[in-house]
């Protein structure tokens, strides 16, 4: 990379700093892999399948009993998960098809990030409280990663300078009015 990239990556990081910048500079690595531009819609999805995962729904998921199956639907605090890597190199996510599709563009982006940052998916396991292993750093990573390449913060301080609404930045970048909070609310960008 020529100094002449390294000040344009430079210009789309936040002047916050710490795990902020941090994350923004891995969020734009996400956004080349993809191949998508600083103002395009980021679409999970593509993405996803692009790195050998793949998406299903809650539904689709043979075994789980009835009990758990709607606990885990009508749960507020679940909105998805990924597997270990299997045989193929493959992995799945299992996401609450419940949710909106904005809703669950977050969640996808946030198991995408905890692949592509190399991330060992939390475990079940009884001897927690709540079953499971659970790393606060690399969630916070991961969805902080993930929020920022959803919705990075160039076109987000540019579009906030022009007046756009939060819905209205939302619907461009297909992400929930309540992430574009986040993002604004991170990066101490107020409307």
């Amino acid at each position: 990379m020529d100094k002449n990239d390294s000040s344009i990556i430079t210009d789309l990081l936040p002047p916050v700093g710490g795990k902020w910048r941090e994350y923004e500079r891995k969020a734009l690595e996400v956004r080349r892999f993809a191949g998508v531009g600083i103002s395009q819609r980021l679409d999970p999805f593509s993405l996803a399948e692009a790195l050998k995962l793949k998406v299903v729904g809650l539904d689709s998921i043979d075994g789980l009993s009835e009990e758990t199956r709607r606990h885990l639907a009508e749960s507020e605090q679940w909105s998805g998960g990924v597997t270990n890597s299997l045989p193929d190199g493959s992995r799945v996510v299992i996401i609450n098809q419940r949710q909106s599709r904005e809703r669950q563009a977050a969640t996808l982006m946030e198991e995408i990030c905890h692949t592509l940052l190399g991330h060992n998916p939390s475990s079940i396991s009884s001897e927690k409280a709540d079953g499971r292993t659970y790393n606060r750093a690399i969630e916070d990573e991961a969805y902080g990663v993930g929020a920022a390449a959803l919705l990075p913060y160039r076109p987000l301080a540019e579009a906030l300078q022009r007046g756009e609404s939060i819905r209205a930045i939302g619907k461009h970048f297909g992400v929930t009015p309540s992430l574009v909070e986040y993002r604004i609310r991170v990066l101490d960008l107020f409307k």
